[in-house]
């Protein structure tokens, strides 16, 4: 551990911890922007592209398929900064962990209090009656139509990740209880990996950042 970050939590009894996508690429998951990350990679059509309310709208078959292949990682295991997390909120330290990530692994590495803010990869909408369905499920392509998008067994419905696509909103629910728990009685927030910027309610305290980025960032 990085000894700077391990006097901090040696001295500290209740941290948040911020952390993006530099967390899970030791789990085999790319990040995004670094070199050999998603947005520098040769794709039909750019990941911010493909990834938009629109494109899934109007592209389903196109966007599942990335979905499917890039977005979900099926053989992907909590590495050693996960487990560590669940190792100090079970040590009463860590009060919540707030992450950008959508692959689920602070849960699978045992963290109970989670804010996903990009929403998770695991759930699976349908539109219509809302029956939930997990990335097992969407990868296994039991229930497509001809084009290849997953529909609902139950209803027949569109199936929507409950993930954070461009052009649209942050969940509010997720925000303000992620929020709640960065600014009550914390003697430390833990800034780690890909998350660039700090809202000012959030970063207004004690914030200490650790890059684990494979790329220089402005930190």
């Amino acid at each position: 551990m990085v000894p700077a970050l391990e006097k901090i939590i040696a001295e500290s009894d209740r941290i948040v911890f911020f952390g993006g996508a530099g967390i899970s690429t030791e789990s085999g998951i790319p990040d995004f922007r670094s070199v050999d990350g998603l947005y520098h990679q040769q794709f039909s059509y750019p990941p911010e592209t493909v990834l938009s309310h629109s494109f899934y709208k109007a592209h389903p078959a196109e966007f599942f398929d990335f979905y499917r292949t890039k977005m979900i990682a099926p053989g992907a295991k909590p590495n050693r900064c996960h487990t560590k997390l669940a190792e100090l909120e079970r040590a009463g330290k860590l009060s919540a962990v707030v992450t950008q990530n959508i692959d689920g692994l602070h849960q699978a590495a045992g963290s109970q209090r989670v804010f996903e803010l990009h929403g998770s990869v695991h759930r699976n909408v349908c539109q219509t009656c809302g029956a939930v369905y997990s990335a097992e499920w969407i990868c296994s392509r039991e229930h497509e139509d001809a084009a290849g998008v997953p529909v609902c067994p139950v209803c027949g419905g569109r199936i929507k990740p409950d993930v954070v696509l461009y052009e649209e909103s942050l969940d509010g629910g997720t925000l303000e209880r992620g929020q709640k728990n960065t600014t009550k009685r914390v003697t430390q927030r833990i800034a780690v990996a890909t998350l660039e910027r700090l809202d000012g309610d959030t970063s207004r305290g004690l914030v200490n950042l650790f890059d684990l980025n494979l790329r220089p960032n402005e930190f």
